[in-house]
């Protein structure tokens, strides 16, 4: 069976506005981390090596983060979305991120004052799920909304965490903006790793959510230098944090090459690279793919254009 690959390299951005990867540094990732051990099911999850696939194909060594450990759900997207919830309530609190634990954010007193909230997203699974774990555990409400060709599976799980979920008619970029909408009718809070002109702040700190996993892998290599990072791209977020969380830690000639992988179907983080038109290029339809939950047709702006800005 045939295949191929398209591939195009892009350099690092050397503009500081557009290019700062401070915001998912070292320093940023520390503070982020301490938040989610407060978690009571926090645990790092392991950095798999694979010795004999490594010694197969002849290079030192092969590592891979396994997130089919974390919190329970299986998906590392429960980071991003368990930050951004937090960082919206403390935002709500007038308190600041890195004043709270989830023991803080818990509880009667929070629900007293802000009452009970309603978290909306869109999802091919794991992101929704995440958001409804985290809702739950806060004591708010979420609801859910899945593409097209979703599976039934990923929508019982999220409803079994007390989400009100459905599968739609539409692909996962008009899912966005059904959710979106519908944020926007009631009430509700849009919590998207989406992000575009207007919509960052929340999207941002998803990002930064991310960053545990990567600083996780740091301290795991324990001073090895990774040669190669590969990461797996729907939108983007998880890929331009860690990116980015890689790029802050190694300066110089010591950077990694990072490499970015998505479905053929859903190109977009590739055919705005090859652009590199300062545009962001889009994939519409119904990007049929088995990589179910990459198949996004919209880049996230702030892995591309605003990796330093401010929120």
């Amino acid at each position: 069976m045939g295949g191929h690959i398209k591939a195009v390299h892009r350099e690092h951005c050397k503009n500081e506005e557009k290019g700062s990867v401070c915001r998912f540094g070292l320093e940023r990732a520390k503070k982020v981390l301490k938040y989610h051990e407060s978690f009571p099911e926090y645990a790092a999850t392991p950095l798999a090596d694979l010795k004999n696939l490594a010694a197969y194909l002849g290079i030192s060594s092969l590592r891979v983060k396994d997130e089919s450990y974390r919190f329970g759900l299986n998906a590392f997207k429960v980071l991003g979305g368990s930050y951004c919830v937090g960082s919206y309530i403390a935002g709500k609190l007038k308190i600041d991120i890195d004043e709270m634990s989830f023991g803080k954010l818990v509880g009667d007193e929070v629900r007293k004052k802000l009452g009970e909230l309603t978290f909306v997203t869109a999802t091919d699974g794991n992101h929704g799920r995440g958001i409804a774990w985290i809702a739950d555990k806060f004591g708010h409400r979420s609801v859910v909304y899945m593409p097209k060709g979703s599976a039934k599976e990923r929508l019982d799980n999220i409803r079994a965490l007390g989400a009100k979920a459905c599968i739609t008619d539409m692909n996962y970029d008009e899912a966005v903006r059904f959710a979106n909408k519908q944020a926007e009718e009631n009430g509700w809070v849009f919590v998207q790793d989406t992000a575009w002109e207007g919509y960052e702040k929340i999207p941002g700190r998803i990002m930064e959510g991310y960053t545990t996993m990567a600083y996780e892998a740091h301290m795991q290599l324990k001073g090895e230098k990774p040669t190669h990072i590969f990461l797996q791209a729907g939108v983007g977020a998880m890929a331009g944090a860690v990116a980015g969380f890689f790029a802050d830690l190694y300066k110089g000639n010591d950077k990694p090459i990072i490499t970015v992988v998505e479905p053929d179907k859903a190109d977009c983080n590739f055919r705005t690279a090859k652009a590199d038109d300062g545009m962001i290029h889009t994939v519409t339809g119904d990007m049929n793919t088995i990589m179910a939950g990459l198949a996004c047709g919209e880049p996230c702006v702030i892995g591309w254009n605003d990796a330093g800005v401010k929120t």
